[in-house]
């Protein structure tokens, strides 16, 4: 009997040996097993979004399309703000300098006719001075005889009158005309009246300086006596 229970004991603690590892490795198998159920739960909770999630970035969206302008847009009013000033600028400096070119051409034009002006002031100036110096020749020329007319001296003093008329004629100072002419007082400076039958009323019958004209105006007036 002590032998059978002793041989009995020992299968069971042999079965007991054997059962053993195989619950260690079951209960190893169902521990992973539970782990990788855990992270899955736990990957489905992180990938799934929540109700707040979605509603958040639905208010977020809907609220970029009502208040918010998107960056392409803002860059394109941007870009078309800096244009807007540039074409303004443009124009500004373009009005600006067609402005100071007519001022610049109306200040050449103004100086050209000051300067022009300071010009027939000058030569009327030197003319006016110069036609004493005729005068004198042909007071001296007119009290010659005509022996003393045809001296050597009087003809060279007549070369000098002449060739001084040429000059003054090419600088465009001509003589007024005046004996027999109406007496006109832009031209004429009446010294004296006379009563004469034989002429026309208001007519030059005597001329005692000679006027001239300097491009068509007057550098001095014509000194005569008119008939009534």
């Amino acid at each position: 009997m002590a032998d059978t229970e002793k041989d009995f004991t020992e299968e069971i603690e042999k079965d007991l040996a054997q059962e053993a590892p195989q619950s260690q490795e079951e209960g190893l198998y169902q521990g992973s097993s539970m782990e990788e159920e855990d992270a899955a739960i736990d990957e489905d909770v992180e990938e799934t979004p929540s109700a707040d999630g979605e509603g958040r970035e639905e208010a977020e969206a809907d609220s970029g399309k009502s208040g918010s302008i998107p960056s392409e847009k803002k860059g394109f009013f941007k870009k078309k703000e800096k244009k807007d000033k540039k074409d303004e600028q443009i124009e500004d400096l373009t009005d600006r300098l067609k402005r100071n070119l007519a001022e610049f051409e109306n200040f050449r034009k103004r100086t050209e006719k000051e300067k022009a002006a300071m010009y027939e002031v000058g030569a009327k100036s030197v003319i006016e001075k110069i036609l004493p110096v005729v005068d004198n020749f042909e007071r001296g020329m007119a009290t010659l005889n005509e022996e003393e007319a045809h001296s050597p001296f009087a003809e060279g003093m007549d070369k000098i009158y002449k060739q001084l008329l040429t000059t003054l004629e090419s600088l465009d100072v001509v003589p007024i005309e005046a004996v027999g002419q109406e007496f006109n007082p832009d031209f004429h400076n009446a010294v004296m009246h006379v009563e004469d039958g034989g002429v026309g009323e208001n007519i030059v019958v005597e001329e005692f300086q000679k006027g001239y004209l300097y491009r068509g105006g007057v550098v001095r007036h014509s000194m005569v006596k008119v008939a009534n």
